[in-house]
């Protein structure tokens, strides 16, 4: 105890000598009290105890097991923990608060909430602390299901002043039946005096809850402002929407996290998708303010400025993770500004405090759309500086290997016969064209894919000279849509599971790279817990509780039998969406390998003061891939990177479940190591008593790898 002791007084001392906060003498901090290690999410450390000459000595300091695995289940860790006083706190696989010694791993607390994870908590992506003022506890603001707890930082129990006894309800004021609403919270917030402002998850199809932006007080829990995404009667941008969408659709909400400009009092937030993610008829016009940059007054909750990335998305393009706050140089001054990437792998740069572009933007013509009821936006903005970081369009001279079979959500990998078309005729079979071609029933590729370009863990910022490092993708997805509708028989409920299962559990409901099949989960579950499953959500599966108990009936039957399954509940139920996914997947070829040429995963440094790239590097390799053309393949990758003023980017985030050290100014790869289970998550760094440690979540169960719960902190000898 007085080892612990020690440490924490040591720790706060250092971290009340660094208090220092503005935007352009900022000290940053030797512990790690931010999300991403700061409000402006730069993602860096001036630590440099670790550097490029002896990165390569780093050892392994402790490991924690943060427990929460269960047999036969698919679980994922990707929290970015904090580091406060000495102690570390995180997240398990089951969304369970810890509390830990940060030099030893030794467990001082751990809270475990009332909600059960059969209530679809989602998944945890970091937490957000406020420091006592000297009448309230200090506390970390924690999310499990639809609770935003307010937990003691040093007891690890809810502190009953806040909310109803220690947390409030996410789906309270959000203008909806609460118990028809699926909202959970994965990315912490942003806090900003005595305010709290969150963002929230929401489904994604049909009957989705709307994004609200809330801003709570720390010490009570009572709603201080909203931001309305979808705009209301007489507010700006409801005129971009039809008059009454904004009782019925959902989405635009914030759930990739947000930065923080305490000096000038300006909160960024970018924004999801309006639902239904794939189809937009009921939707016509740009739909302000999904797909948004915000920046709103972090006290009042007025809008500053906004830019919108994409108008009416029908390609579930939002924006995936917070922004980065920097300084720019041009012409021998300092701008302000905020940079975002994106899943088409562009970055947007802004002055911060006006919303001008920094770099030329160019309003593109695209085409229409072939669907019945949808009306798709004839432009889209691009950026054209800096260049893309994951390519644009795929051709036929950039397929890996076309001659091999295709392997996609129609077929069976490991099944195929004389009649599986090749790699080359499936391409030649669907439309590749690009970015923003609308879906159709023949097939579109999305390239870089769903999940990017850049991804969850998002970009860091060496803030002393305005330099980039984002990891991104370079899968190929297919999409392809299929008209829906009720004719009799058991076609209602295969119209229900493919509206709303299909979108993460693919057309065929096959199951994707981590999520379970349904083709035969009648082997695995008995009707009642589908139906519940549906209805709460479970692990990262969030609940469908708007959907009726006929709609969830149906799909029941579906599932369970779906040979013979007959619906007698036709006439109770009326589809809305005339189309669902019928193709969801990553183009590969049967031998699991991504059709486009390697790098499928790349690491860049891109300098926003002129917007050119200083390099960029594969990132991960495929081991079982045997081609001496090809000594470094890349891999898609998840989790973000975490930079240092000792001149060492750290990443994770790679299928290979390797956690790697490359040199900042050239890209070259200085240190890896074997994780236990797959590091999707982003490290964080922090120094106690001389010493520098790095800590990475090995969560796993993403990409088809197995799952773990272990922590790890590397440090030198």
């Amino acid at each position: 105890m007085k080892r612990i002791t020690l440490f924490l007084l040591v720790a706060l001392l250092a971290s009340c000598s660094n208090e220092k906060n503005t935007s352009s003498t900022k000290d940053y901090f030797t512990t790690w009290e931010h999300y991403l290690g700061d409000p402006e999410r730069t993602h860096y450390s001036n630590l440099d105890q670790i550097n490029t000459a002896n990165v390569g000595q780093l050892k392994l300091a402790w490991s924690y097991k943060s427990g929460g695995l269960q047999e036969g289940r698919t679980t994922q860790i990707q929290t970015s923990p904090l580091m406060i006083n000495g102690v570390l706190y995180g997240v398990n696989a089951t969304i369970e608060l810890f509390a830990i010694d940060a030099t030893t791993g030794k467990e001082i607390w751990k809270f475990k909430p009332v909600t059960k994870d059969e209530s679809g908590l989602g998944l945890n992506r970091g937490l957000n602390y406020w420091k006592s003022n000297g009448n309230q506890p200090s506390r970390i603001f924690f999310s499990s299901g639809p609770q935003l707890f307010a937990i003691d930082i040093s007891t690890g129990q809810p502190i009953p002043s806040f909310g109803n006894n220690g947390s409030i309800d996410l789906r309270d004021g959000l203008d909806r039946n609460l118990k028809k609403q699926s909202v959970v919270s994965n990315t912490p917030g942003a806090i900003f005096e005595n305010i709290l402002i969150q963002g929230t998850r929401v489904g994604e199809g049909p009957g989705a809850s709307p994004g609200h932006i809330r801003a709570y007080d720390v010490l009570t829990g009572k709603i201080v402002w909203t931001f309305h995404t979808i705009p209301q009667p007489g507010e700006f941008g409801h005129d971009t929407w039809p008059a009454e969408a904004y009782k019925t659709v959902g989405g635009a909400n914030n759930w990739p996290g947000m930065a923080l400009d305490n000096e000038r009092g300006i909160v960024y937030i970018p924004t999801g998708s309006a639902a239904f993610d794939w189809y937009g008829g009921d939707r016509e016009g740009a739909n302000l303010f999904a797909n948004s940059l915000l920046a709103l007054n972090a006290k009042t909750g007025e809008r500053i400025w906004h830019f919108q990335m994409v108008h009416h998305d029908i390609w579930d393009r939002d924006p995936p993770a917070p922004p980065n706050l920097l300084e720019i140089k041009r012409d021998g001054k300092t701008i302000p500004a905020v940079a975002q990437v994106t899943k088409s792998g562009h970055v947007f740069v802004f002055n911060r405090e006006t919303g001008e572009p920094l770099f030329p933007i160019e309003e593109k013509a695209y085409p229409s759309s072939k669907l019945i009821g949808e009306k798709a936006y004839p432009t889209q903005p691009l950026p054209l500086k800096p260049e893309p970081f994951s390519r644009q369009i795929l051709t036929e001279n950039e397929l890996y290997a076309p001659n091999e079979k295709a392997f996609v959500d129609d077929l069976v990998k490991g099944n195929t016969s004389d009649d599986t078309p090749t790699v080359l005729e499936k391409f030649k079979s669907i439309t590749s064209n690009g970015q923003f071609v609308p879906m159709d029933t023949t097939g579109v590729l999305l390239y870089p894919g769903a999940d990017g370009g850049a991804e969850w863990g998002g970009a860091a910022i060496d803030p002393r000279n305005g330099i980039m490092y984002v990891n991104g993708n370079e899968m190929a997805w297919i999409i392809r849509m299929k008209e829906v509708g009720g004719d009799g028989g058991s076609s209602m409920g295969q119209s229900l599971a493919q509206i709303h299962c299909a979108r993460c559990h693919g057309g065929a409901l096959e199951g994707l790279a981590g999520i379970p099949e349904l083709q035969k989960v009648k082997l695995r579950l008995q009707p009642d817990s589908i139906k519940t499953i549906i209805q709460k959500g479970r692990g990262a599966m969030p609940g469908m509780p708007n959907l009726s108990e006929a709609e969830i009936d149906a799909i029941t039957e579906f599932l369970t039998d779906m040979e013979e399954a007959k619906d007698h509940r036709v006439e109770k139920i009326k589809i809305d969406v005339p189309y669902s996914v019928a193709s969801f997947a990553r183009f590969k070829d049967d031998r699991g390998y991504p059709v486009v040429k390697p790098p499928w995963g790349t690491l860049n440094a891109i300098d926003l003061n002129t917007g050119e790239y200083l390099w960029k590097v594969p990132l991960g390799h495929e081991e079982s891939l045997n081609d001496p053309n090809v000594p470094v393949s890349g891999l898609e990758n998840y989790g973000g990177p975490v930079v240092t003023k000792g001149g060492v980017l750290f990443i994770a985030a790679t299928k290979d479940e390797k956690i790697r050290a490359f040199h900042m100014k050239t890209g070259k790869m200085l240190w890896e190591d074997l994780l236990p289970a797959g590091g999707y998550a982003t490290p964080i760094t922090y120094e106690i008593d001389g010493k520098q440690y790095l800590v990475i979540a090995c969560g796993g169960g993403k990409m088809g790898t197995a799952s773990g719960d272990e922590y790890r902190a590397y440090a030198l000898d």
